[in-house]
């Protein structure tokens, strides 16, 4: 089969278009002969080593659309020639064949009743909007009438996470980007406002009249996250679910979490795959049921040819790209 895979650690161009076997499915496994597979930032880190040295030809890609081929022992509630979108937690997009757990794989036709995902938008959503969801309302805890701050706006997350709010009952959403560009595109998602990331404290108190927002969204550490705190209303919380910025980590004294009413949270899929799988199965159900049913939209601005994702990666990791990208893998 075609694939895009790395053997050693490094920037974009150890991605190279290589041959291997067609994987086979395990037990409890799914293989599926991809459509789509989105391109995320966690890939980038997969390539960069922060999820442990490669073993062989690696292939990244946790997020995927394509047609069941075939079904490991055990797998019920699935069928060969069904149109899926999975979330594949050990990677395996950038191929023409992949497998998956068969609890992240979700039946395109499941789906149809409530609006539908084409496979191209369906290889965009498991991870991304799965993320999106489980930092809003399952570590962040988002109540109806509460206010947000989503950090990269214009990123595949956080572009999600606003509309995802919005249906979650928040009455204020805002954002942060790095660029008037990155501003401009923001826009549409419907936030009530999109600040520049510096100073960002100061805007956020004056939007909401010194009381700060309940709920800040961060994929990027370093001092973005360190500045959040001061953004917070009373009881308000910093989710991280990232890592963008390649910072050195935070060391955070807790006398000023406890004097002034704070709470820091972290919501990472990879680790709620393997611990709490039946958690992330209801997170991404309740999270395609709204990108079916138009709530949410998620706006793919680049497509590339399998072959190009280290192109893609490279726009991604530079922080050059907006919304969401994806690889055409099928022929």
């Amino acid at each position: 089969m075609r694939a895009v895979a790395f053997k050693e650690v490094g920037g974009p161009e150890v991605l190279r278009a290589v041959e291997l076997p067609a994987p086979v499915p395990g037990p409890g496994e799914v293989l599926m002969r991809v459509a789509y597979a989105g391109v995320n930032y966690g890939e980038v880190q997969h390539r960069l080593g922060d999820f442990g040295p490669p073993e062989g030809e690696t292939v990244t890609g946790l997020e995927a659309s394509g047609t069941v081929v075939a079904l490991g022992g055990g797998v019920t509630g699935l069928a060969v020639g069904d149109e899926v979108a999975a979330y594949l937690p050990d990677g395996g997009g950038y191929a023409e064949y992949a497998t998956a757990p068969a609890p992240f794989v979700f039946p395109l036709a499941e789906l149809a009743e409530l609006g539908g995902l084409d496979l191209r938008t369906a290889g965009a959503a498991p991870l991304v909007l799965t993320t999106a969801y489980g930092v809003l309302a399952g570590v962040g805890h988002l109540a109806a009438g509460e206010t947000v701050l989503v950090h990269a706006a214009a990123g595949g997350v956080g572009s999600a996470a606003a509309q995802l709010a919005r249906s979650l009952g928040a009455a204020a959403v805002y954002g942060t980007v790095s660029s008037e560009e990155k501003a401009e595109f923001a826009s549409r998602f419907g936030y009530d406002e999109v600040f520049l990331r510096d100073g960002f404290p100061d805007a956020v108190r004056k939007a909401t009249s010194g009381r700060g927002v309940d709920l800040i969204l961060d994929p990027i550490g370093g001092p973005t996250r360190l500045a959040s705190f001061e953004a917070l209303a009373p009881f308000g919380r910093v989710a991280v679910y990232g890592e963008a910025a390649r910072h050195p980590d935070l060391h955070l004294p807790v006398l000023p979490v406890w004097k002034n009413n704070r709470a820091l949270t972290g919501y990472n899929i990879g680790d709620l795959s393997r611990r709490a799988p039946e958690t992330l199965r209801r997170h991404a159900r309740a999270a395609l049921g709204l990108g079916a049913s138009g709530a949410v939209r998620i706006d793919i601005t680049a497509e590339y040819d399998l072959a190009d994702a280290p192109e893609a990666q490279r726009l991604l990791e530079a922080g050059e790209n907006t919304g969401k990208a994806v690889l055409r893998v099928g022929r």
